[in-house]
């Protein structure tokens, strides 16, 4: 059974109706028959992660002059929430490759951007970026990673990790120490068969299975000093911007996906089993919990669709991608619960998909905020103590989507 999804005219428009239509027939044809073996292996799904690629959708957000679709935010989130609908990982493979196009986006040269760009667009590169580190974990400025200038290159020496495509990405965008403080931070794109560059061992998870999203170990990895993206110090916005503008809205359309999965089988399972003459469905108290998941999703996919919107017309609205990450994330993790609830034993098994909508969920918590500094960030706008929003700083790059039929 399928939850509609229609937003009636208000955001979305035929084209997006349209584009939806085709990730969901790939995402059924294509990706649903490997389900079973991703869950059963955890490994990493390099064949299909570059068939994914090779639909173009990785170049949503990147113009027809780079040979991207030019679709906008939007569209983004309508491709991702997809492909998580039906696999959380592959999802959070595509968010996770949108992350990487950011940087380009916004702080790579024209150079850069002639020489990247349209080879992410045709699926023949997956970019990531990578900022984490073992010790400092969301506190970017506690990072340790450092590039030391050596004539016309850049010596990169440290760790990142949990970065997102790890090990299927080509192109890592890598923020690193250059000196001290906020102002001592500089990004770097680091092909991944440079020497120095190494892939820690891929570790299997929780959830996300087929997404890699690991270790990076750079000693005395030696890269270009053309290939900073942006100047020397500029490190710290090249974080801050990726998280906000692409980190939070593409990880809230991995979630409504997998909330939307969720309402849906939960749904179908209740009508399908029977308890005391009728289906689970008829009974007030299950009725209960489908209506406040299908409440939940309801207000969650606004919230997201909203924020992807306003992004698209370059309209400050931070705190919208922050709410929407927010709102998305509690409640696919509260529909979890409740789905499990409904399905009881049913749900417990490794054959039940509730359980799997279970295990990804929780992956998206941690990653661009967790929940607590979402609430920190939209306490400081009601106390009117927040910053320029990126989404009004960098409103010139963002551009205007237009809203073509």
């Amino acid at each position: 059974m399928s939850v509609a999804v229609s937003m009636d005219g208000l955001f979305t428009t035929a084209s997006h109706d349209r584009l939806r239509d085709e990730v969901r027939h790939f995402a059924e044809t294509e990706v649903r028959p490997q389900i079973p073996d991703m869950e059963q292996s955890r490994s990493v799904q390099y064949k299909l992660s570059r068939l994914i690629a090779e639909q173009g959708w990785i170049g949503v957000t990147i113009g027809p002059e780079h040979g991207g679709m030019g679709l906008g935010h939007l569209a983004k989130s309508i491709i991702i929430e997809e492909l998580s609908r039906v696999s959380g990982a592959m999802g959070a493979m595509v968010q996770a490759s949108q992350l990487g196009v950011a940087k380009l986006l916004h702080f790579g040269n024209a150079e850069q951007q002639h020489r990247w760009l349209p080879e992410i667009s045709a699926g023949r590169c997956l970019p990531t970026i990578a900022v984490t580190e073992p010790d400092s974990g969301g506190h970017v400025l506690g990072m340790t990673a450092s590039a030391r200038r050596d004539g016309d290159d850049y010596v990169l020496n440290g760790r990142k990790v949990f970065v997102g495509n790890s090990h299927v990405g080509d192109v890592h965008g890598v923020v690193v120490r250059t000196g001290e403080g906020s102002r001592g931070l500089s990004a770097f794109l680091v092909e991944s068969d440079r020497p120095g560059f190494s892939l820690g061992e891929h570790q299997a998870s929780m959830g996300l299975h087929g997404f890699s999203y690991g270790e990076l170990v750079f000693d005395e990895c030696r890269v270009p000093a053309e290939n900073r993206l942006g100047d020397e110090g500029q490190g710290l916005a090249v974080a801050y911007s990726s998280s906000i503008l692409y980190g939070r809205p593409n990880l809230t359309a991995v979630a409504l996906g997998i909330h939307r999965a969720l309402v849906e089988e939960t749904v179908d399972f209740a009508a399908r089993h029977h308890r005391y003459g009728q289906p689970l469905s008829q009974l007030p108290t299950v009725q209960q919990k489908l209506g406040q998941m299908q409440s939940q999703l309801m207000t969650a996919r606004l919230a997201a669709y909203h924020a992807a919107h306003s992004l698209d017309n370059a309209m400050p609205c931070d705190a919208e991608l922050i709410n929407a990450k927010l709102v998305n994330v509690e409640y696919a993790l509260d529909s979890a619960r409740t789905a499990m609830e409904v399905h009881a034993a049913y749900g417990l098994g490794t054959d039940s998909p509730v359980e799997r909508y279970l295990r990804d969920a929780h992956h998206i918590f941690a990653p661009a905020g967790t929940s607590d500094i979402q609430r920190l960030r939209l306490a400081e706008t009601a106390l009117g103590d927040s910053r320029t929003p990126w989404s009004e700083r960098l409103a010139s790059q963002l551009g205007v989507f237009p809203r073509s039929s």
